[in-house]
């Protein structure tokens, strides 16, 4: 039996075309990002179409499953695996609920808003643009892009207090819908923190991970632990 995460990132929000720190501030999807998101959205349900049976048959089935998941696994070989999404959670924030509410929209579920996704708090740097605060914080930037884990935002939250949140969360989600397909939308930031924690890679290296906007990554989690399929897909639109 396999668990299958879409693992999404919103699309462009409106003024991004000046780099800054939005996080937890509320900004609408621009249009670009809209037509992104629809993108992201066909380019999951392509993906659920092709791999509903074949991953069923993979040779990961032969690494990480328990000898009592195959029984399960040729349960869902036999009777069908699920061929859309069961479930799609979202960050509050209105760029991730609009985002989610396409994702959701093929598949007739309503999107189930889950404020632990929220993008981490940039504390006073809110609002500013990256070169403002290069010139206004040099060091304290410099820290925070050097050891993400180390150093934080002036008043922003920790990458250990996100990942708190964050993780239990995702969690929960992954046990309430065993065997299912689901998408989780949520911000850079967030994502970046969930990728990290299910390859094992310690968290100072948040920064190597690239999640542009309305990024498809894709985790298959099985008996033994998840399997990382994609990071960052996306369609240029």
């Amino acid at each position: 039996m396999v668990t299958t995460l879409y693992l999404v990132r919103h699309g462009e929000t409106e003024g991004s075309e000046t780099k800054r720190y939005k996080g937890s501030i509320d900004v609408p999807l621009s249009e670009k990002g809209i037509e992104q998101m629809k993108g992201s959205s066909a380019f999951i349900k392509e993906h659920l179409w092709n791999s509903s049976s074949s991953k069923h048959m993979s040779y990961l089935k032969d690494i990480h499953a328990t000898s009592d998941a195959f029984a399960k696994a040729r349960k869902c070989e036999s009777s069908g695996s699920p061929s859309g999404l069961s479930a799609v959670y979202t960050s509050n924030l209105s760029r991730a609920v609009k985002s989610a509410e396409i994702i959701a929209e093929p598949y007739e579920v309503q999107p189930l808003e889950t404020p632990a996704f929220r993008e981490r708090s940039f504390g006073i740097w809110e609002g500013m643009t990256f070169s403002e605060i290069k010139e206004k914080y040099p060091a304290e930037f410099e820290a925070w892009a050097g050891n993400p884990l180390r150093y934080s935002p002036i008043e922003g939250e920790s990458t250990l207090e996100v990942k708190e949140r964050v993780i239990p969360a995702l969690e929960k989600i992954l046990e309430n819908h065993a065997g299912e397909n689901i998408a989780v939308v949520a911000h850079g930031g967030v994502n970046r923190i969930m990728l990290c924690h299910v390859l094992g890679i310690p968290l100072e290296n948040i920064f190597r991970i690239e999640q542009d906007y309305a990024a498809v990554n894709i985790i298959e989690f099985w008996d033994r632990y998840p399997v990382v399929k994609l990071i960052n897909g996306r369609l240029d639109i």
